[in-house]
């Protein structure tokens, strides 16, 4: 009887979430579009007004080559690379980027813009009509919000990537849940359901997907619902809270690369052989992987240094608070400078070998109140919760997001919750 009454639970949320999604069709239907002439526009030019050249920078390419090539005289170019070097550095054009020239459609066919396309959204534009110009602009994107549910089979890669979905989408997933779910002990028949946008431009090319705006994973029969939330205004940061306003991370990643090897440990009492097996304390947490693996910020906080030392090679130093501070070590290169306010899981570095190191590698360092302690040992502190004086405002804004997740349907779920009604009203004797 209680699994009748589930099943009938279950029909009636799918039928309340049908007559919603009912209302909104006859509110579209009663909308008149009017027609708009089509212009055959991009990148803020009427390519009608051209002969347009598409291509891609090939290895070997140079600016100045392809201006010459296209009739645009010396004196310009150098005026570009001289003038324009903070809008557009012609020495940094990459190999496999695309580019447009539109061409006049006089017999002289000579190049009047050049636009390189930085990546599929941002582009610059070199005006080389009269006085030259340089300027950057954005395609106009369209974001369209896409729903995806599934049930966990083998893994949730496969679920989400079964459906022609994004695979950085399921990265976006499991940094939601990194503090509230283990990933390698997925159960099968763990569920999901994803909320996000995905970009378009030119309503047709794909692209990327934007960060997830809410999720339901329910895990070994726990559910566990998160909504993106603004919680500082001031610096825009946005983190992932629960239906009851908790947050869903801890303040620090237990380690700075998300995928390498334990390679040494904290260890005050070690002893080398090649020193002679002298007292050489170890007072970070090596993790090795290859040389150009991305180093992560542990946490929040500011760049207190961003240079190299000695040993240390190149390093950076975070102060997260006024107890806790991180290092990394031997980076081939840091992506940050000091001053800059990072966030938890932001690129600040590459793995390298400088400095005093036998392999490829980072010296992960965790201070304590100015004292280095081991990371792995300590009992690392949740992340703040929202804020009081934020929570009715958050509970307001949720509630549309966790109606839409109850409303979205598993695929194979309702198949077997259909089938459980079929063979309860056969031996109830109705059809």
């Amino acid at each position: 009887m209680q699994k009748y009454w589930g099943v009938l639970l279950a029909l009636i949320v799918i039928a309340s979430c049908k007559d919603a999604d009912n209302e909104k069709k006859d509110v579209a239907q009663n909308v008149k579009v009017a027609e708009v002439p089509q212009v055959n526009e991009r990148f803020g030019f009427n390519l009608d007004e051209f002969n347009v050249k598409l291509d891609t920078i090939k290895y070997g390419d140079s600016f100045g080559e392809l201006m010459q090539k296209n009739k645009v005289d010396y004196p310009k170019v150098l005026a570009i690379s001289e003038n324009f070097k903070d809008s557009f550095d012609v020495r940094k054009i990459r190999v496999g980027k695309p580019y447009t020239i539109l061409q006049s459609k006089d017999t002289t066919a000579q190049a009047q813009v050049f636009i390189y396309e930085n990546d599929p959204i941002n582009f610059t534009v070199v005006d080389l009509r009269d006085s030259v110009n340089v300027y950057k602009d954005k395609n106009k994107v369209k974001f369209v919000q896409r729903e995806v549910s599934g049930v966990i089979e083998s893994s949730l890669s496969e679920a989400i990537l079964e459906q022609g979905v994004d695979y950085n989408v399921t990265h976006n997933l499991a940094n939601v849940y990194a503090w509230t779910i283990d990933f390698s002990r997925l159960q099968k028949n763990d569920k999901f359901k994803i909320i996000y946008n995905e970009k378009f431009i030119n309503d047709t090319v794909y692209a990327g997907a934007e960060p997830i705006e809410a999720a339901y994973f329910e895990h070994n029969g726990k559910p566990i619902y998160a909504f993106a939330y603004e919680n500082d205004s001031l610096r825009s940061l946005v983190d992932y809270f629960d239906e009851n306003a908790n947050n869903l991370r801890r303040t620090f990643l237990r380690m700075p690369v998300e995928y390498g090897r334990l390679s040494s440990r904290y260890n005050l009492k070690r002893r080398i052989k090649y020193y002679g097996y002298k007292l050489r304390p170890h007072k970070g947490t090596d993790y090795a992987a290859p040389i150009g693996t991305p180093i992560m910020a542990t946490a929040d906080g500011t760049v207190v240094e961003s240079t190299r030392r000695g040993g240390n090679g190149k390093y950076v130093k975070i102060r997260h608070n006024g107890t806790y501070s991180t290092q990394y070590l031997h980076m081939k290169a840091q992506k940050v400078k000091k001053g800059e306010f990072v966030r938890q899981g932001d690129v600040i570095g590459w793995i390298g070998m400088t400095g005093n190191t036998g392999g490829p590698h980072v010296c992960y360092r965790f201070w304590k109140n100015g004292k280095q302690v081991d990371p792995l040992q300590e009992e690392l502190p949740q992340a703040e919760p929202l804020h009081d004086s934020l929570k009715e405002e958050y509970f307001a804004y949720i509630a549309t997001y966790k109606e839409q997740l109850d409303c979205i349907i598993y695929p194979k779920v309702l198949i077997e919750e259909d089938e459980d009604l079929l063979t309860l009203n056969q031996e109830n004797g109705t059809k």
